[in-house]
């Protein structure tokens, strides 16, 4: 039996203008989202997708800022008999995600532009809400979750988050030049409107959000950077960038130089050579259960 909409919630319908992705969406920009899949990205909900699964094979999930769409698509494994809705703010990475799932004979996936602040859909839609490194660069992802939350069904359905604390990226080596990269992101990001220990705060600005302490289970999750072929995806996005016109202006703008920003990308550059070469992030992650 479908839901009512609660009239007030129709404040998805009108015009509003979206804050744009901090760090845009060029190639160089989302190269490393591909590497991302449900096993690296998102191994906290896995049991609780197969869980839901099996007890209704035919659920709904909608994954909110789902970029190119490798982790959504690879959601589809856990729930075979389900669909699954990819939104992004931009039409274009949309069409990426499309050609994605297409590639990978995911055939229970639909993609749609959307604004994670005015979500499309009705009440209680979805058995399980996802988003990702999303509310990392936004405003106020308070009343993103309040979205999420909505358009989640009520008694077992889930939202489920996780965004990183880029406060705690932990490198080897340990050199001058990506010392100093990481101050210029953090930079760059709260000078977008977004906050770097987002992930630290998740459950705070859930509670903000108005659900009760008790509805949301905590974690922490980490990404790890190390062979030849992740240095490569990992370091290349931050060479690509740090030489792109966007993050030039902007560093510029903080009072970076051309030759610093050089510095940072050769940086990168010799890290992605080292041979021993790590990196590590921690990532804030919650479980919430909608009342």
């Amino acid at each position: 039996m479908a839901s009512k909409t609660n009239p007030a919630s129709l404040e998805h319908s009108k015009p509003s203008h979206p804050q744009p992705y901090t760090i845009g969406y060029k190639k160089s920009h989302i190269q490393n989202h591909t590497w991302r899949t449900a096993e690296n990205s998102s191994a906290f909900l896995i049991p609780h997708l197969l869980a839901a699964s099996n007890s209704n094979p035919t659920l709904k999930l909608l994954d909110c800022g789902a970029g190119p769409g490798t982790i959504t698509a690879s959601f589809s494994k856990y729930m075979p008999s389900g669909q699954i809705t990819a939104t992004d703010l931009s039409e274009e990475v949309m069409t990426q995600a499309r050609a994605h799932a297409e590639s990978a004979g995911v055939k229970n996936m639909t993609c749609q532009a959307a604004s994670i602040y005015e979500l499309p859909f009705p009440d209680e839609e979805f058995d399980i809400v996802h988003a990702q490194q999303v509310l990392v660069h936004l405003e106020n992802p308070v009343k993103a979750i309040r979205e999420m939350v909505r358009v989640c069904k009520s008694e077992g359905g889930i939202v489920a988050l996780r965004e990183s604390d880029m406060r705690m990226w932990s490198f080897y080596p340990e050199t001058q030049e990506l010392s100093a990269f990481h101050r210029l992101i953090r930079r760059v990001m709260e000078s977008s409107g977004g906050a770097p220990d987002t992930g630290v705060r998740l459950v705070s600005l859930v509670m903000q959000a108005g659900i009760e302490r008790e509805r949301i289970e905590a974690s922490m999750g980490t990404w790890c950077y190390s062979t030849p072929e992740e240095r490569a995806v990992w370091g290349g996005t931050f060479v690509s960038r740090l030489r792109g016109e966007d993050m030039r202006a902007k560093a510029q703008k903080l009072g970076y130089e051309e030759r610093d920003l050089e510095s940072m990308a050769k940086g990168w550059e010799e890290w992605i050579e080292t041979e021993d070469a790590n990196f590590g992030c921690l990532h804030g992650e919650v479980i919430v259960r909608k009342p």
